[in-house]
């Protein structure tokens, strides 16, 4: 297998910092536990000068005063006293500015409850307001999603740079092409993709059985 040079986390890092030095207009860093790390919060806190929420794991660590951090007292996210609604402030482990932190309740479709913890270096923040700012980011799950699911992204043949870079940008521009097919046929991308794949599978069919009465 190979390994990349640079970890994902680090090349978070170098893309805000091309970001910042083109002048793109932007406020919160918005991301999902997997970029939770201190170093990010430390570097868009610090550097950038700019604000963050993000997902954390539920056994992140949380000093909830000054003197608890002062003296290494830290409990797990999810061992916190949750029953205000309010966000909570707090210092989690590895950082030295206070954020605020909130545990967001959600109903999957299936009927189970979901937990998602969060974190911002916005102290100016209510509840609502994280939640909000933070579902701004779900369109780019569903875009994930979708160039995985439909346009095979992960499931390149080829090993070359050249090649692997040619089968991502081809995997772009099918899912561009099957959004605006989605939007005019008023569907969504994974039944046109579904309704397509049957179709094919006709036409396959037919095929085949044209060939054996021939």
């Amino acid at each position: 297998k190979r390994k990349s040079k640079v970890t994902k986390n680090e090349l978070l890092r170098e893309m805000l910092k091309t970001c910042q030095q083109n002048q793109v207009k932007w406020r919160y860093l918005l991301t999902d536990s997997w970029f939770s790390s201190s170093e990010n919060m430390k570097y868009v806190h610090d550097d950038l000068k700019k604000y963050f929420i993000l997902a954390l794991k539920s056994n992140r660590l949380v000093a909830l005063s000054e003197e608890d951090k002062k003296d290494g007292c830290y409990t797990r996210i999810d061992e916190l006293d949750w029953s205000e609604k309010k966000p909570l402030k707090g210092w989690i482990r590895g950082l030295e500015f206070p954020v605020l932190l909130h545990r967001q309740i959600f109903t999957n479709k299936d009927g189970s409850t979901g937990i998602l913890y969060l974190i911002s270096n916005d102290l100016d923040l209510t509840s609502t307001k994280i939640e909000t700012i933070y579902q701004k980011r779900w369109k780019v799950e569903v875009f994930h999603k979708n160039i995985k699911s439909n346009t095979a992204l992960a499931k390149s043949p080829t090993s070359t740079v050249r090649t692997q870079s040619n089968h991502i940008f081809m995997s772009i521009y099918a899912s561009a092409k099957l959004e605006i097919l989605a939007i005019k046929n008023k569907m969504n991308t994974f039944a046109l993709r579904s309704k397509i794949y049957i179709a094919s599978l006709k036409s396959a069919f037919s095929q085949l059985q044209a060939l054996k009465v021939a």
